[in-house]
């Protein structure tokens, strides 16, 4: 992994809302298909990367991308973390039919349960809720909850997890990711960070999480499939810490195969965080677009996105407490 050492904060959190977006659009082609695809129709560097297909046009971003965005906008819009703000902009998204949406987030979303009692009742009835769903999102809350510091980014990224996903297994791996795009947009190096988020992560997930992290590990080394959220998130952390470039990094995700829009989203996101957003292709943010479902028929492209992110750069700003000020039903969550 390198990084240049001029690129500025603000042009990471460019990068990294970008790059989640590049990585997603990238990968939706091939999501579920096998390992190497991407090399082997694309072997080098070229125009066409951006291929579209699987019912996605070239460029097009999916949920991951889609629910990122909503994410950033309602933190603009409520100057800070409104749950059920966000939670109302999902369902109005997940009605409106959009493409793709995870069968466990679709049923969250569309049962009709309060907001803060949705996701811990699938999980009641399931026992199953520790997907990559609220990692593929996290982008823009990590970017924006960045300045306000290592806890309060931490807690922000487990609270929002928490919104579709019960399992707190998938709040401590967004948790993680958070605090390594901090590390990141600070100029740090976020792999060498890697131990100290670690130590932060609830005990009982801990284990579990330092498995996938570990330098030695590699995803064929995964037990579950990575749409699980901790293969999802250790083959994002390889795929930055074996390469040395944005470009390179988000084709190791997609060659890696399986659910590839979401792993190379997330590779993307701390990628771009790493290398800044001159190391994004042109060629694959010039077809790069946004739909979101239900919000007037709005597509966003690279400068909306960019847009967005330099205003969720800014983050809440010296006063961490203003962004968990409002009484919120979910507890404290430290470890």
């Amino acid at each position: 992994m390198t990084s240049g050492e001029t690129v500025t904060s603000e042009e990471r959190a460019v990068a990294a809302v970008v790059g989640a977006a590049v990585g997603d659009a990238l990968g939706a082609p091939f999501e579920f298909g096998p390992a190497g695809a991407f090399s082997e129709r694309f072997p080098g560097p070229g125009a066409g990367e951006m291929c579209g297909g699987g019912g996605w046009d070239p460029g097009e971003a999916t949920d991951d991308t889609q629910m990122a965005v909503l994410v950033g906008e309602s933190l603009l819009a409520r100057g800070g973390l409104d749950l059920p703000d966000i939670f109302d902009r999902f369902r109005r998204w997940a009605a409106a039919d959009p493409k793709d949406i995870g069968l466990q987030t679709e049923d969250v979303l569309t049962n009709g349960m309060p907001w803060d009692t949705a996701a811990a009742a699938h999980f009641r009835v399931n026992q199953r809720a520790a997907g990559n769903g609220a990692l593929m999102r996290a982008a823009t809350s990590a970017v924006h909850f960045a300045r306000a510091g290592q806890a309060a980014t931490m807690d922000a990224a487990r609270r929002v997890a928490a919104l579709t996903h019960g399992d707190r297994a998938a709040w401590e791996g967004t948790a993680v990711y958070h605090e390594l795009i901090r590390q990141a947009l600070a100029g740090g190096d976020p792999i060498a960070a890697v131990p100290e988020a670690l130590a932060l992560v609830h005990p009982d997930h801990r284990p579990r999480y330092a498995t996938v992290l570990d330098p030695g590990w590699h995803p064929d080394d995964a037990t579950e499939f990575n749409g699980a959220v901790w293969p999802c998130l250790g083959s994002a952390v390889w795929a930055v810490r074996s390469t040395d470039g944005f470009a390179a990094a988000v084709r190791a995700a997609i060659d890696l195969g399986g659910d590839t829009d979401t792993v190379a989203a997330v590779t993307g996101g701390l990628a771009g965080a790493v290398h800044g957003l001159d190391a994004i292709p042109a060629r694959w943010t010039e077809p790069l677009h946004v739909p979101l479902p239900g919000f007037g028929g709005r597509v966003l492209r690279l400068d909306d996105l960019i847009g967005l992110a330099r205003r969720l750069g800014d983050g809440p700003g010296g006063n961490p407490a203003a962004t968990s000020a409002r009484p919120l039903p979910f507890p404290a969550a430290g470890p």
